[in-house]
């Protein structure tokens, strides 16, 4: 009789601030390295700060791996050596509708660029000034799915995920397009207060719109249509993020749900695994997982602490994600050290949590 699948355990991999995309070596160590902990599933970054790691008909290539050479081909170079080992890849489109200010898409279709109600374009995200793309426009809708479409197509891959960054933030609507869309639609002018829940309605329906458009292409191209998406919890990645990722499941417009949960504490971390939203998607029978960090910057995350939190998440039936690569066991292993941060994941991977915690202490 067959039992249960197995649940996820898997790993955000991006290039920054990392160097494995750009050696072999690199790539095939690390692959090598996260079957041994037990890891069945990869989210390498392939849409980053404006740019992808291939040469694309919609996007610049990104500079260091244009200096490294793009025959190291950095994506399919991870797919095919996790298929080898029985691992799925899932491509990671990271900054979605999110470009940098000074890209040169920006400056060369300003019409595109969704702006708040003093005219103001610019967010700062991670530090950086950055602008967010229409997704009620259908030339950014064109190059948005056309990016998509060109990636999946490169090599084999188990579908894509959508984070965070595929989104309208819900300050801005405020452009000459969206608001002339608007009035076209529904004879008024936008609500001044972007909180005004029938002007966040509209704009959350056109978001909408773009991933049913991105599975209808997906589908006539015969592609990977299972989406995962990575959100935050419900009510944040609606009112700041116009994500209604609970309609969006219910709608089988996603078919894979991973929630991220960077609480720093665990009362917090808890808390939020109990959130409605989340407890509602199991109940429709989506699999579900959870984003855990495990290190970044200057923020690591204790193993014991990691211990439990994923032992919090199995208890409740969900599946982890760590955010990322270099956390593990890597760049940001932090106090802990390398060493001691592979051996425990690796126990980890195979044995229950509640035993984990004990002795990573």
């Amino acid at each position: 009789m067959n039992g249960p699948p197995p649940r996820t355990l898997g790993v955000w991999i991006t290039n920054s601030p990392s160097p494995v995309y750009y050696s072999h070596a690199r790539i095939r160590q690390a692959v090598e390295e996260l079957q041994a902990a037990g890891f069945n599933a990869i989210y390498p970054n392939v849409w980053s700060r404006g740019t992808t790691f291939h040469r694309s008909q919609f996007v610049p290539v990104e500079p260091h791996l244009a200096a490294a050479g793009l025959e190291l081909d950095p994506i399919c170079t991870l797919s095919a050596e996790a298929r080898k080992r029985g691992m799925k890849v899932i491509p990671w489109f990271e900054y979605g509708l999110m470009e940098p200010a000074t890209a040169a898409v920006v400056q060369d279709h300003p019409e595109w660029v969704l702006a708040k109600a003093n005219g103001n374009t610019i967010m700062r995200m991670h530090g950086k000034e950055m602008v967010w793309l229409n997704p009620a426009h259908p030339e950014v809708r064109e190059r948005f799915i056309g990016l998509v479409v060109e990636v999946l197509k490169r090599c084999r891959m188990h579908g894509l995920q959508l984070d965070d960054h595929f989104a309208w933030p819900v300050e801005m609507g405020y452009d000459p397009y969206t608001v002339a869309l608007y009035r076209q639609e529904t004879g008024v002018e936008p609500p001044r207060d972007h909180t005004n829940r029938i002007w966040m309605t509209w704009r959350r329906r056109k978001l909408t719109g773009l991933l049913r458009e991105l599975r209808e292409r997906l589908g006539r191209e015969a592609l990977p249509k299972r989406i995962s998406l990575s959100p935050g919890p419900f009510r944040f990645a609606y009112n700041h993020w116009l994500q209604d990722w609970e309609l969006w499941a219910v709608g089988e417009l996603i078919e894979d749900l991973v929630v991220q949960n960077y609480a720093y504490s665990l009362k917090g971390f808890a808390k939020d695994l109990d959130q409605p939203a989340l407890r509602k998607a199991r109940q429709w029978g989506m699999p579900v997982q959870i984003g855990v960090l495990a290190g970044f910057g200057k923020r690591t995350t204790p193993m014991p602490v990691l211990a439990e939190k994923m032992r919090l998440s199995h208890e409740r039936g969900y599946g982890v994600i760590f955010f990322y690569w270099e956390g593990l066991w890597g760049a940001h292993s932090g106090r802990e050290g390398a060493t001691f941060r592979r051996k425990v994941f690796q126990q980890l991977g195979t044995t229950p949590g509640e035993s984990i915690l004990e002795r990573s202490k």
